[in-house]
């Protein structure tokens, strides 16, 4: 496993194994099968519904705690200081943990200026090892980074070979945010399991179309959380440390990105409706 050091100088795993669409009653299964075959870091979020089930493979695992890196995030419907603080007490709780490695705002609405108090005040007594953002886009990013005491360690964002923001990355770095992707394979769309770039390069290396997508954005700096439920696929996503991307095949990958999400814009009203509608 390869690592980042964040800007409180915590060590998070570049690769980890994420369990969005993760049914709670698959989930216990699917984490101890991603713990078993090497993970170590697990992401999930309230929204998804699974904690406890993230929280029964941790204690059943036989991984010491402090090996593990867990991540969760607080849901729109949680924001606000007092809500916010409620909620870290009720994942700490669902993940059967004292502690969590890294604590993100979900998405960037309701009064997340007062979620993040929230998660600062959780952060200095130790119950978060490091604290964040997702889905924010550069325009949010900076007016938060201007305005709170501790400087976002983590932005997970929509980041593929289609759209792999480069100019939010740049922005990123610029505030010593690490950029971490969800969504690596873009949940399939654009047929991009037999795109014949990543195809290509991966016939060179003897590998598949999603180990090549998943070493791109590892060769990019970007921390990645692929899912599966097949314990195959999920020891295939986490072998990707054994070969390296030449600058030409970087190159070529670069040339994929169409700089537009796959799936929605947090500008679009109608998203925005329904993002905060979703009660969890």
């Amino acid at each position: 496993m390869e690592y980042v050091v964040l800007n409180n100088g915590v060590k998070m795993p570049k690769l980890g194994y994420g369990v969005y669409q993760v049914t709670p009653v698959e989930c216990e299964r699917c984490v101890l099968d991603a713990i078993s075959v090497g993970y170590r870091s697990i992401d999930t979020a309230q929204a998804y519904g699974n904690e406890e089930g993230v929280g029964n493979a941790i204690e059943k695992c036989g991984v010491p705690r402090e090996e593990l890196f867990i991540t969760t995030k607080v849901w729109i419907s949680n924001g606000g200081y007092e809500k916010a603080k409620a909620s870290i007490e009720e994942s700490l709780r669902k993940l059967k943990t004292e502690y969590i490695d890294l604590l993100l705002i979900h998405q960037p609405f309701n009064d997340y200026y007062g979620t993040y108090r929230a998660m600062e005040e959780a952060y200095k007594e130790g119950k978060l090892r490091a604290i964040g953002v997702s889905n924010f886009y550069p325009d949010r990013l900076i007016d938060l980074c201007h305005f709170v005491e501790i400087i976002p360690a983590v932005n997970q964002v929509e980041t593929h070979v289609f759209q792999q923001q480069a100019e939010a990355r740049e922005i990123m770095k610029k505030y010593e945010v690490q950029h971490e992707s969800w969504g690596p394979f873009a949940e399939g769309r654009k047929d991009f399991f037999n795109n014949p770039v990543l195809n290509e390069i991966g016939a060179k290396y003897r590998t598949s179309a999603a180990q090549v997508a998943l070493r791109f954005l590892l060769q990019s700096d970007v921390v990645v959380i692929p899912k599966s439920t097949h314990k195959e696929r999920m020891l295939e996503n986490i072998n990707v440390f054994d070969f390296e991307l030449t600058e030409d095949d970087m190159k070529a990958i670069r040339a994929l990105d169409e700089k537009e999400s796959a799936f929605f814009s947090h500008y679009d009203a109608a998203t925005v409706e329904m993002l905060t509608g979703l009660v969890r």
